[in-house]
């Protein structure tokens, strides 16, 4: 009965992972699409030789 119920257990947990990673994503990132740089380079570094 033991083994039953721990196996129960870790066959749910690993179907709650699987569902999670290939299930519809939850992010609530804003639709802006992409940014380009718009900054200048910094010029004021030393070389390293």
């Amino acid at each position: 009965m033991k083994i039953s119920g721990w196996l129960n257990e870790a066959l749910k947990y690993i179907s709650e992972a699987v569902a999670r990673i290939f299930g519809p994503d939850d992010d609530a990132y804003p639709n802006t699409g992409v940014q380009p740089y718009e900054g200048d380079p910094y010029t004021n570094w030393k070389d390293a030789s």
